[in-house]
């Protein structure tokens, strides 16, 4: 139907006799002569008609997203559009047949739309014809590609795991799917495929991956959606260091196949204290500074009463220096910005800013004779905001790092055109719930254990660390991965240290203790999130602009209108009874 498409004629095309088809995004009549710009999933070309041409009746029915198939001859475009690839020429249409048409469509169909993002879900097939939505899923589309050609170069098999399992806690809630053959009993849509792939290697696969859509019941986020697709592999006879070199040549193919865009490697690592010392999060973002510092000896003999309290009972002073920022931030505004470090369990955030060769501020008064110090340790320098919390270590990082990140996105410190990896590693191998009394697994209850900390597991296992590592790029997890435990001893040890009874033990993961006993390989892996990584490198700001049809951030389809109410007979099947809310 087309010679063709409507991104790829340049000057050099001008005097073909050429066919094109798509939709007409624009149709604009100049003086009597018809401009209509033709778009399809390449670009867009501009068709043009005058009265005397034959075809000037058929083009002025053509209305906004018509489908058209136009023949006709490349000229030189008079006015040229420099904004376009093929703005240098225009196409004289010879003959024009409209191939079906359109109603007025409820949004404006290109890059910049008027249309909110829940008639922009309601209308997903409309919304995917703006060039932006569709250079999305062509990234993803190249993600995907370059995933696969790098893995089956080195080796690897892609396998599929189940969709329908059994239940088992992996740190957020299981969507259910009731059995029609085993009335009562419930299926669990895969988390994730962790103990499948982890069977794969005691099968001797040895090296597995897939592309593989995971379930999670969890609350929505912009970066988070209940159905996400994971780029999932594992090994067997690998350490650390091995995963490490495979995965970074792995974004490194990734980055040059979808962006164009070279990577240095090996890439940097923060062990997981360094990463919150420095940056106060587990996943910092290091396309700008502003780290962390630690101020507890600076003010180790304060009179600020507040300040020594916290120093006494083993608690810490840190503060970052927003540099330039004391005129952006009036007393109002800093009173917000100590509502968002109080988010995470902080009492109160101090404050100076140095003007003029002199501090002001909640913390003026009392620095005494330490205002030299104080500067110089923190390099300040006239115009600085300085921001300061007194807490125990762990509250005081993370409300200093959350501080950090709003204060660099509304500096305007962060460059959106950089793309900064890096590994953390050596994470706690447990945390203490104090609420449910009990400790959890940071990441999840199959990952080992480092050597040296194995003769602490049973009695101190709070200082136990892992052979886990986090992928972060930009400040988002974009992986997680571990050397996972392929001793029946260790795993039954670990499962102790959660307070799983052996009962317990045996009903959620009975199998995979079985399938431990008959010779399990060393293996590892990690889950590369494909919807975030898509998310960071199109620029997008939620998820949902690269889901081809995501679910509303209430879990909705406005499209479909799921989820929907089951028809009686269905629940009557499965044997299943839906009470009323408020009985």
């Amino acid at each position: 139907m087309r010679t063709h498409n409507n991104g790829e004629l340049r000057i050099q095309d001008v005097g073909k006799e050429v066919t094109l088809v798509g939709w007409a995004a624009k149709r604009r009549n100049l003086g009597g002569i018809i401009f209509i710009d033709l778009r399809d999933r390449y670009g867009i070309t501009q068709i043009v008609c005058k009265p005397d041409n034959p075809m000037y009746g058929v083009l002025e029915e053509v209305k906004n997203e018509y489908v058209v198939q136009v023949r006709g001859r490349v000229l030189e475009r008079e006015s040229k559009n420099k904004k376009l690839p093929t703005g240098d020429i225009e196409v004289e249409a010879v003959s024009v047949k409209i191939l079906n048409r359109a109603e007025n469509p409820p949004m404006i169909i290109a890059d910049e739309t008027d249309a909110l993002e829940e008639l922009r879900m309601k209308y997903r097939y409309l919304d995917l014809r703006r060039p932006v939505m569709q250079k999305n899923l062509i990234i993803r589309h190249k993600i995907a590609q370059a995933v696969r050609e790098y893995l089956n170069k080195h080796d690897f098999i892609e396998v599929e795991t189940p969709v329908f399992g059994k239940s088992t806690p992996e740190g957020a809630r299981d969507y259910l799917v009731p059995s029609r053959l085993h009335p009562g009993k419930f299926y669990a849509l895969a988390q994730s495929p962790q103990i499948y792939k982890q069977l794969l290697m005691i099968a001797g696969i040895e090296r597995y991956y897939q592309i593989v859509k995971c379930f999670r019941d969890e609350d929505f986020r912009a970066d988070r959606q209940m159905e996400f697709t994971q780029i999932d592999l594992e090994m067997s006879f690998v350490d650390e260091e091995d995963i490490y070199g495979l995965v970074e040549g792995l974004v490194q193919k990734i980055m040059r196949e979808a962006k164009g865009i070279e990577i240095k490697l090996p890439l940097p690592r923060l062990s997981f204290q360094e990463a919150l010392d420095r940056f106060g999060t587990d996943k910092p973002d290091t396309r700008f500074g502003m780290e962390l510092v630690d101020l507890s000896e600076l003010f180790r003999d304060t009179e600020f009463g507040v300040f020594r309290k916290v120093l006494e009972a083993g608690g810490v002073i840190k503060g970052i220096n927003a540099k330039g920022a004391a005129g952006n931030y009036s007393r109002r505004e800093i009173e917000r910005l100590e509502e968002e470090a109080k988010k995470f369990k902080v009492k109160g955030l101090s404050w100076l800013k140095y003007e003029n060769d002199n501090f002001s501020g909640s913390l003026a008064r009392f620095l005494e004779g330490s205002g030299a110090a104080l500067r110089e340790k923190l390099g300040i320098e006239n115009g600085d905001l300085f921001l300061i919390v007194a807490d125990k270590l762990k509250h005081a990082n993370l409300a200093l790092g959350h501080l950090r990140n709003i204060l660099g996105r509304e500096l305007g410190l962060i460059d959106n055109s950089r793309f900064e990896f890096l590994w953390v590693k050596d994470w706690p191998a447990f945390e203490y719930d104090e609420e449910a009394g009990r400790y959890d697994s940071t990441h999840h209850p199959f990952t080992s254990l480092r050597e040296e900390d194995m003769d602490l597991l049973l009695s101190e296992p709070e200082k136990c660390h892992s052979k886990s590592y986090d992928l972060v790029l930009n400040g988002y997890e974009l992986g997680s991965g571990s050397i996972r435990i392929h001793d029946q001893d260790l795993q039954r040890k670990v499962f102790a240290v959660l307070g799983l009874s052996e009962e317990e033990v045996l009903e959620k993961f009975g199998f995979l203790i079985e399938a431990l006993k008959y010779g399990t390989p060393p293996h590892g892996g990690i889950a590369l999130g494909l919807d975030r990584l898509a998310m960071i490198l199109c620029g997008a700001q939620s998820l949902r602009d690269v889901i081809a049809f995501p679910k509303s951030a209430s879990g909705i389809d406005p499209m479909s209108g799921a989820p929907s109410y089951p028809a009686p007979e269905q629940l009557r099947e499965l044997k299943l009874e839906v009470k009323n809310e408020e009985s």
